[in-house]
């Protein structure tokens, strides 16, 4: 009786290794080198998507002021609330823009935005959403958390709000200011690293909010000169537009909003177009 061979691929050679598994066919996502001066076209391509179509801009405006208005109501009221509600509208903020995200996009298509279109641009993306908010929900309670601490250990306790505005004026508070305003720099700019471009990406094409987030960081860590010359030019025109009782947002909110995702498009490239392009 003839033994019995074990089948060719029951055995390996005792030298053979076995063949790892095939990487993923996906390209990277790469980014495109932008100049100092791209960050003002952007705001001007943002101010004609605003003007295409004003009604619907608008709309997300009176949200921004709103926002606003009622941040200034609890201030009064209930100042020990102020800082838990603006990390709130602070993270509220980017998901808002979303619907401005959705009408330029729709407009740069050449398509006619619509506004209930723009309300519900989140549902087609809702799970990988949810999580980028997760993330940027916990940055936001770290820094809550953490500037309740400078505040106790600078005033043996936590002061009423509405007296500590007084307090920040005395030359003796110098290294709370420094303290309080450094930690809350490396907040905001964390938040704006990860988050900078990551939502439209994750509005324009299909990627997960890992891979959105990483990306934005990656831009940002690449072209910082540039990336924080933008976040300089958004943080300074958000506080002109909050100046008179907000109603500067009704204008800079929305056109910032368009602004960001042309900001997106103008530094993530599209390899979709990038090979129609080629093979033309």
């Amino acid at each position: 009786m003839s033994p019995t061979h074990p089948a060719a691929d029951d055995t390996l050679p005792d030298d053979a290794t076995p063949t790892p598994p095939a990487a993923s066919d996906a390209p990277p996502i790469r980014l495109r080198h932008v100049g100092f001066g791209d960050p003002l076209r952007w705001l001007l391509r943002g101010l004609h998507d605003y003007l295409a179509h004003p009604a619907i801009s608008l709309f997300y405006g009176v949200c921004f002021m709103a926002m606003g208005w009622t941040l200034m109501k609890v201030y009064e009221n209930a100042p020990a609330y102020t800082m838990a509600l603006s990390a709130g509208f602070l993270l509220m903020g980017p998901f808002l823009c979303m619907g401005l995200y959705q009408m330029s996009m729709r407009l740069e298509r050449g398509e006619v935005p619509d506004f209930g279109d723009s309300l519900t641009a989140w549902d087609t993306r809702t799970g990988q959403m949810a999580i980028f908010g997760f993330v940027l929900l916990v940055l936001e309670m770290l820094w809550g958390r953490a500037a309740m601490v400078i505040f106790a250990v600078s005033f043996d306790g936590m002061p009423d709000l509405k007296g500590s505005l007084l307090a920040l004026l005395d030359p003796e508070n110098i290294g709370f200011i420094v303290t309080y305003l450094g930690v809350g720099a490396i907040f905001a700019g964390l938040i704006f690293s990860v988050s900078v471009v990551s939502i439209p990406m994750m509005l324009d094409r299909q990627v997960d909010a890992i891979t959105a987030g990483l990306t934005s960081l990656r831009l940002v860590l690449n072209q910082p000169v540039v990336m924080v010359w933008w976040g300089v030019l958004i943080s300074g025109l958000t506080v002109v537009a909050m100046l008179p009782w907000f109603l500067g947002l009704l204008l800079i909110g929305p056109v910032v909003g368009h602004a960001s995702w042309h900001a997106y498009r103008a530094t993530v490239i599209d390899e979709a177009s990038s090979e129609a392009d080629s093979s033309a």
